[in-house]
């Protein structure tokens, strides 16, 4: 995955609370292959109507908001069930990181995995930070993974916490499979010692 140390893009207010994971992509989608691209099913029953037209009333179908790579949501952000899906959604449609005040817990852990930041903050700074998105539509967040710090439109910053070494994760662009592959060698050479030292196993 890819590496994520800092990022200044366009944010998209999210106001409602609760997004479960079957919002963020309806369950049906998920029997498609993940290599067509999971981001034209992100948010899509709220996103499109019937005939699959876009709801000009969506965030995401503003042009200020299309092209946005971070979302500040509401509380509970990826409640539900735990589809892994949901972030692959997120992902693949270009967005790096949900700020919100709180998060699915199991959610939140699918998002570390594949590379896409949950920052966590309060309620009222979450709900400033939308507001300020509101109002200025189109207008860019920062975040600094290494220093934990995110700077509002207005040059506001606030500090995030996350665990250090999902973090370390994050910036190095390391799933739990990179993680075990940076210790391949010793590994490796583990194995040769171990059928040297017990040859009737081979």
């Amino acid at each position: 995955m890819q590496p994520f140390t800092t990022l200044t893009a366009i944010a998209a207010p999210i106001d409602m609370a609760n997004v479960d994971t079957d919002k963020i992509i309806p369950a049906r989608f998920l029997r498609k292959l993940r290599s067509a691209g999971y981001g034209r099913f992100l948010f899509h029953d709220i996103r499109f109507d019937e005939s699959g037209a876009e709801r000009a009333d969506f965030v995401l179908n503003r042009p200020a908001y299309r092209d946005a790579k971070i979302l500040v949501a509401n509380t509970n952000f990826g409640c539900g069930s735990s589809r892994e899906g949901a972030v692959y959604a997120l992902y693949d449609y270009g967005i790096r990181a949900v700020i919100a005040p709180s998060f699915g817990d199991i959610h939140y852990g699918n998002a570390l995995q594949n590379g896409l930041l949950p920052a966590i903050l309060g309620d009222a700074d979450c709900a400033t930070l939308r507001a300020q998105l509101h109002t200025q539509p189109g207008a860019q967040l920062s975040i600094d993974l290494a220093a934990q710090r995110i700077t509002g439109p207005d040059g506001a910053a606030y500090r995030f916490d996350i665990d250090p070494d999902r973090k370390q994760k994050l910036i190095e662009g390391l799933d739990e499979i990179g993680l075990v592959l940076q210790h391949l060698d010793a590994i490796e050479a583990f194995e040769q010692r171990d059928r040297a030292a017990r040859p009737w196993l081979a």
